[in-house]
């Protein structure tokens, strides 16, 4: 049985709560113990915001044993696995001291604030020989796993253009933080950015015009094209300015020479050119779900996690750092 110990009980340690409950009610080999935040006392009443619904407001914490100091918690217990959901600058020592201590570690996206610290921590998975798994949740959404079996397979010919999108009201709290969060570039837009990389290799260049809205919170509103070798056109766009009764989105489409797939409202929509379209049946469990039920079989079974390596997910956050460049120069294309 894995015991893990759940650090950050934010919005999204709390639907990485929900996900271990319910590994474990499906008998996968798994045992959440242990959950650690500096705020936990006053988390364990109250509720946490984000673009999704957890599967609870208020918790009920009392068969876990709480703590407010992680060296308390990694003192007192027994843990085979760290699940970390800590802000983005917080990833990259603690990662690393865990690994060090010879835990396993799924860690949330970003991976860290800056690629030199992501490759530490991919380096220090690599020469413990444990586990690190970073959270790029879309890799195992069942619209982006659709998606990626297209492109992979050829059964609509090759790509060529694509178009991604997500968008929502501002966060709270630290993400307003630029100098913590990296903004929406670094938060949101990295799942689309990861999207790219993951299903076409990273592109030769980019070029991005991106806006400040919120003083502090570094760029909010966010547009990429990634030039290929191949002339495909591709681009996407993140918005966290979006306020009122917007609610959150995300979208795709992405046009192949024999057809195209649009992935809105939840489903994924495909219209190849000689038939009619239809809508693919796909599993109703979200990325988050089949990330951790992931990462739990690799680490039960001794498995690579092939599908996101660490340095994959560093890879992306260079894409990132290319981008950033180059809207802070006004859209010039900047080279990989």
């Amino acid at each position: 049985m894995l015991k893990v110990g759940l650090i950050g009980f934010g919005f999204m340690g709390r639907m990485h709560f929900d996900n271990y409950v319910r590994l474990a009610s499906e008998g996968a080999p798994v045992q959440l113990v242990a959950i650690c935040d500096l705020l936990i006392e006053e988390l364990k009443e109250g509720k946490a915001s984000g673009n999704m619904a957890t599967e609870q407001e208020v918790y009920d914490l009392s068969p876990y044993r709480l703590y407010d100091n992680i060296a308390a918690m990694l003192e007192n217990e027994e843990l085979d696995i760290v699940d970390i959901t800590l802000p983005t600058y917080l990833h990259a020592d603690l990662t690393v001291s865990l690994l060090e201590r010879g835990l396993h570690v799924l860690c949330e996206k970003p991976v860290a604030g800056t690629s030199e610290d992501g490759y530490r921590m991919a380096n220090a998975a690599e020469q413990t020989g444990n586990t690190l798994m970073i959270g790029q949740c879309l890799r195992f959404w069942p619209a982006y796993e659709y998606l990626k079996a297209a492109v992979a397979d050829g059964r609509y010919g090759k790509v060529t253009s694509g178009y991604f999108f997500r968008g929502s009201a501002a966060p709270k709290g630290w993400f307003l933080d630029g100098s913590k969060s990296g903004g929406c570039l670094l938060d949101m837009h990295i799942h689309d950015a990861d999207m790219v990389h993951w299903l076409f290799g990273k592109p030769e260049k980019v070029s991005t015009l991106a806006r400040n809205v919120i003083p502090g919170s570094g760029y909010d509103v966010v547009s990429t094209h990634y030039s290929y070798p191949d002339g495909k056109v591709l681009n996407a766009q993140a918005d966290w300015t979006l306020e009122g009764d917007y609610g959150f989105s995300m979208t795709y489409r992405v046009n192949f020479e024999g057809g195209n797939l649009v992935f809105e409202n939840g489903q994924v929509k495909v219209n190849p050119n000689d038939v009619p379209g239809f809508v693919a049946e796909l599993s109703e469990d979200m990325g988050y779900y089949r990330q951790i039920k992931y990462f739990i079989e690799s680490v039960n079974e001794g498995k690579a996690v092939s599908t996101c390596m660490p340095s994959s997910a560093v890879g992306t956050l260079e894409i990132i750092e290319a981008e950033l460049r180059s809207a802070d120069q006004g859209g010039t294309w900047v080279s990989l």
